[in-house]
C-alpha cells in the first residue's frame, strides 16, 4: 500500500488567506487532489504544507462577461460541472467534451479545471513507485540526473497530458494568476514551458483563479479527440484540439482561420503551424481534412515518454485529425455559433 507522507494542512476561507499561506516554505496548492495525492503517494512531491482551496468562495462560478467579451470560468469548477454547463456546451462544445472525457466520473466529480490546466507532466520512467524509480537510478524529474527517454538529454521531456489545456489554447483562452502582490493575466499558450520538471511560468506564490475564453464573434466549429488504451481512468496518449472560424454557419462556408493544438507530445501542447493554406476553402472540401491532418503528422513527433510506440501515436495524430474534421464537416459533432 502506498502511504501519504506527513504534511501540515491549511484550510483558508478567503483568497487573501490562501496566498498568505502559500508563502510558507514548501507549500503546495490542493483543490480536487486527483493529481497531487497520487504524486504524494509516489513521493514525487514532499510538501511541508498543503493549502486547500475548498472553502474559498467564487472559484466555481461561470460568468458571461459582455463588457470583456469573455466567458469567465472559475478555476475551482469541477470537471463534471464544466461539462454540463449550458454556456460552455453552446459556445465551446470542444471544451465541454474535453472535460466530459477526463478519466472517470468519480475523478471528474473531484477534479477541477484549474487542476487540469496545471496538471503535472507524466513519464513512463517517473510515474512509478519510489522503489521502482530507485531500481533505475531515478531520472531528471526525480532523484536522478539522466533522461531515459532521450539518453544524454539535458531537459526533462515528460509529457503534459491535460485534456482541457489544448482545447483552451485553441480557443485563445487566458489564465488569471493571483499572488500577494498582484494579479496577472496571460495567454494560456504562453503559460507552458518545454521543461517537464517545471512546465508552467506560474510562480510558487501564485494561485490560478479563473480561465477567460473570448466569446466567439464569427461562426466557429470546434472538436477535441484523444486516444487512450481504456475509455476511463487512463490519461490520453495523444490528443488533438481543432478550431475552424467560418464566414457563415454552414459546412460549405469558407474557412477564415484554423487553429490546431496537439497534446501529449512533450511538456507543452504544440500549436500546429502553416494552416493558412486551407483558408478560403470550404470545411466540407475533402482535401481540407487531408491537408490539415498531414501538417499535424509532419510537425508533431511524439517521444517514448508515455506507453505505446511513438511511431504509432504519430500515425494516430493524422488519423484522429482527419476523422474529426470529416465529422465536423458532416455535422456529426456539435458546433458553436456566432456570439449574439
Amino acid at each position: 500500500m502506498l502511504r501519504l507522507p506527513e504534511f501540515d494542512m491549511v484550510l483558508p476561507d478567503t483568497l487573501e488567506q490562501a496566498v498568505l499561506a502559500l508563502a510558507r516554505p514548501g507549500a503546495r496548492i490542493v483543490a480536487g487532489g486527483t493529481d497531487i495525492v497520487p504524486n504524494l503517494k509516489h513521493r514525487l512531491d514532499t510538501p511541508a504544507v498543503l493549502v486547500s482551496l475548498a472553502r474559498i468562495p467564487g472559484l466555481e462560478t461561470v460568468t458571461r462577461d459582455e463588457t470583456m467579451g469573455m466567458l469567465r470560468i472559475g478555476a475551482g469548477i469541477r470537471l463534471t460541472q464544466l461539462a454540463d454547463h449550458t454556456d460552455v456546451a453552446r459556445l465551446f462544445p470542444s471544451l465541454g467534451h474535453a472535460a466530459s472525457v477526463v478519466a472517470s466520473p468519480l475523478i471528474r466529480n473531484m477534479g477541477t479545471l484549474g487542476g487540469n490546466v496545471n496538471l503535472d507532466t507524466r513519464c513512463r520512467y517517473v510515474n512509478q513507485t519510489e522503489f521502482w524509480r530507485g531500481a533505475i537510478g531515478g531520472c531528471l524529474k526525480a532523484e536522478g540526473d539522466v533522461c531515459h527517454v532521450v539518453p544524454g538529454g539535458r531537459n526533462c521531456v515528460a509529457a503534459m497530458s491535460s485534456d482541457c489545456a489544448p482545447v483552451l489554447i485553441s480557443l485563445d483562452a487566458h489564465i488569471v494568476l493571483v499572488s500577494r502582490d498582484a494579479e496577472r493575466v496571460l495567454p494560456l499558450a504562453d503559460y507552458y514551458c518545454a521543461d517537464g520538471i517545471r512546465h508552467t511560468v506560474r510562480r510558487d506564490d501564485e494561485i490560478t483563479t479563473e480561465i477567460r475564453v473570448p466569446l466567439p464573434r464569427t461562426a466557429m466549429r470546434t472538436s477535441y479527440v484523444k486516444w487512450s488504451v481504456r475509455k476511463s481512468i487512463d490519461f490520453p496518449l495523444v490528443s488533438v484540439a481543432l478550431r475552424f472560424d467560418l464566414d457563415a454557419d454552414r459546412p460549405s462556408a469558407h474557412i477564415t482561420a484554423t487553429k490546431v493544438v496537439v497534446g501529449v507530445l512533450g511538456a507543452k501542447p504544440r500549436i500546429v503551424g502553416e494552416l493558412g493554406i486551407v483558408s478560403g476553402r470550404s470545411l466540407d472540401d475533402p482535401e481540407v481534412a487531408d491537408i490539415v491532418a498531414e501538417q499535424c503528422f509532419k510537425q508533431c513527433k511524439p517521444l517514448e515518454n508515455v506507453p505505446y510506440q511513438a511511431s504509432y501515436r504519430r500515425k494516430l495524430i493524422r488519423t484522429l485529425t482527419r476523422r474529426a474534421i470529416q465529422a465536423l464537416a458532416n455535422g456529426t459533432l456539435p458546433t458553436s455559433g456566432k456570439h449574439a
